[in-house]
């Protein structure tokens, strides 16, 4: 006999739902049964439009009508309260990066589902980009061999108008251009290097109006000695897209390029030897500036790779490819840069304080 699917709710219906809805569609095993959000006509307008029988102003009633699956959709700073009502409620979640704005929020929810015994993962689904998985395989198989030094480049465009609503202020969105936007890509960097263990940093505000950060640079240490160096912006015009680029022990380097912004990451070099193999970086016929529904829409994909890898984990029981402890690497970084910027010197990392399953 087949297993009934997953029943899913999802916890917030802005931009990015689309992304989760979409993505669960196309999956047999899982079933969209609710969605939910503090904006109940919000709810219920999404609910017709996608034709999913449950709409709740609250994340309570979502829980209460039965789901196994929760996937959290909502602004940055509120991602702790939902993750913990669904693991007191036993049900599995899938939550949207950033984890968190703050670590101990994050160890907090990380621990909750540990001891409730559900699975728990993160949404970074560059990492599931075919480019970032060949990357990532040249570095375990000595092609590149152990990375020693690295470069994650994000240099983007926003429009004022994005700053809107709850974006722009550290109480509502936790920071700027590091938390929104070039956390992706200090994932990315981090899974190709390893743990990180000091930063020195600084961030500033140039051109947009808003409390948080619009542009930052840092260099970060690793564990294995390697170096990385990290620059980061949304006061960009045109949008140049996002670069990681990797040089192994073996003297080979490789670069991941994300151009224009949402759409597939490509390797634009690969360097090995006496050897040069290159791609156009920005090609040339390509609209720089992409408005966020687009640069969504074009993320559907690698969203519905990862929702695919969580419902497989279920069924399989076993951590889903990012897990909540994964997340808390990226997020570590970056708040090391604002303490850094903050203090103007260097930041030792701490171990985390949820211990390893």
């Amino acid at each position: 006999m087949t297993s009934p699917p997953f029943r899913v709710g999802i916890v917030g219906c802005g931009a990015i739902s689309r992304n989760h809805i979409e993505a669960f569609r196309v999956i047999p095993e899982a079933q969209i049964v609710a969605v939910c959000d503090v904006d109940a006509t919000r709810a219920l307008e999404t609910a017709d439009r996608w034709g999913i029988d449950g709409a709740y102003g609250s994340v309570d009633e979502l829980l209460a009508a039965g789901v196994d699956i929760v996937s959290v959709c909502t602004p940055h700073p509120t991602h702790e309260a939902v993750v913990l009502a669904a693991a007191a409620a036993k049900v599995h979640v899938l939550c949207e990066k950033p984890i968190a704005i703050e670590l101990e929020s994050a160890e907090r929810m990380i621990a909750a589902c540990d001891e409730a015994g559900v699975k728990f993962g993160v949404l970074f689904q560059r990492r599931f980009w075919p480019a970032a998985q060949r990357l990532r395989r040249a570095i375990d198989d000595g092609t590149l061999g152990r990375p020693i030094l690295g470069h994650a480049s994000v240099i983007l465009h926003r429009d004022p108008a994005y700053y809107s609503a709850w974006r722009g202020t550290w109480a509502t969105d936790g920071g700027g251009v590091l938390m929104s936007q070039a956390i992706h890509h200090i994932d990315l960097l981090q899974w190709f290097m390893g743990e990180a263990v000091e930063v020195h940093g600084h961030v500033a505000t140039f051109r947009h109006r808003i409390e948080v950060e619009d542009t930052a640079a840092a260099v970060v240490k690793f564990a294995s000695g390697a170096m990385a160096a990290i620059s980061a912006t949304t006061a960009a015009t045109p949008n140049l897209g996002e670069t990681i680029r990797i040089t192994g022990e073996t003297g080979a380097t490789a670069e991941l390029t994300e151009f224009p912004e949402g759409s597939d990451g490509r390797i634009t070099l690969w360097a090995r030897g006496t050897e040069i193999g290159t791609e156009p970086v920005h090609p040339a016929g390509l609209k720089p500036n992409i408005d966020l529904s687009t640069i969504n829409g074009q993320l559907i994909p690698h969203h519905a790779s990862q929702i695919r890898d969580f419902v497989d984990a279920l069924r399989e029981d076993r951590a889903p490819a990012i897990t909540g402890r994964d997340a808390t690497a990226a997020l570590r970084i970056l708040l090391a840069v604002y303490e850094s910027s903050r203090t103007g010197r260097p930041v030792r990392l701490a171990a985390s304080a949820v211990p390893a399953s």
